[in-house]
């Protein structure tokens, strides 16, 4: 009997630090985040200004239930969500088989270098003016700018990678006689996955940064209408709420390419 109970206690050794290993991942990041609460309610008291100027957690926390509760802050989240979606989705659909084109053809890369290294560098919201003027007020001129700061990133990225292909499986495709779209579709498109994956992640970070600042301009919806609409109701609790759900979200979209990435079937051309 004591021996068994002596295997019982060995065995709870042994799995005590297996269960802490595979909640380490998620315990650490939350001990983070409650760290930076905790800070920012010392903060908040030690600053000695009013709620209505730096709100703490508690009050943040209140304005967050109301914004629940009467469906503003859903609202808003998917006017956001539908803007980067549609322009996100734009940018991958025109700049990743531009990229491909202009990889593989080096004429074409080299006609048009110079002119995507000449726009790159503009930052979409300096061309809030011009869209507002071309597509008016609305979801068209932030879906617009959601796409501008999307697709060169894209298009660099799928052009640098293709770029970077092995020869060889060029020659064996020649060896097997494909067709210009197979070796598209059966050789450059796997090969370079691996490399447009994570630009894909940077891509629609940018593109989530750049629908806060469009909202705040160019429409009456969004988070960051939200935000602009409560610094002047000098509501500043709806503000970090607003700023809460940008980062939550903003969390949820890097998630989902992340998993994307571990994807077993995307890693060959790693190899």
């Amino acid at each position: 009997m004591a021996c068994r109970n002596a295997e019982l206690v060995s065995l709870k050794i042994c799995q005590a630090p297996m269960n802490y290993t595979r909640l380490r991942p998620y315990l650490l990041p939350v001990l983070s985040f409650a760290a930076v609460v905790a800070v920012w309610g010392i903060a908040r008291r030690l600053s000695g200004w009013s709620p209505t100027v730096f709100p703490g957690p508690l009050d943040a926390a209140v304005g967050m239930w109301e914004l629940i509760r009467d469906g503003s802050l859903l609202k808003h989240s998917v006017a956001s969500l539908f803007r980067v979606t549609a322009g996100y989705y734009l940018a991958v659909a025109i700049g990743t088989p531009l990229g491909i084109v202009l990889g593989w053809w080096k004429t074409g890369q080299l006609l048009t270098n110079g002119l995507i290294q000449f726009l790159r560098p503009i930052s979409p919201l300096a061309w809030i003016p011009l869209a507002m003027l071309w597509f008016g007020i609305g979801d068209k001129p932030a879906i617009f700018l959601i796409f501008l700061s999307s697709f060169f990133p894209l298009l660099v990225s799928t052009i640098y990678s293709v770029n970077h292909i092995r020869t060889v499986y060029f020659q064996v495709a020649a060896n097997f006689n494909f067709t210009p779209f197979e070796t598209i579709t059966r050789v450059i498109f796997p090969a370079i996955l691996p490399d447009i994956l994570p630009a894909l992640r940077i891509s629609l970070g940018i593109a989530w940064l750049v629908v806060v600042a469009a909202e705040m301009i160019a429409v009456k919806s969004g988070l960051g209408y939200l935000i602009l609409d409560s610094r002047n109701a000098l509501r500043m609790d709806y503000v970090m709420d607003a700023m809460i759900a940008i980062g939550v979200i903003g969390i949820c979209l890097d998630r989902v390419i992340v998993q994307l990435n571990r994807i077993k079937s995307v890693a060959w051309g790693r190899t």
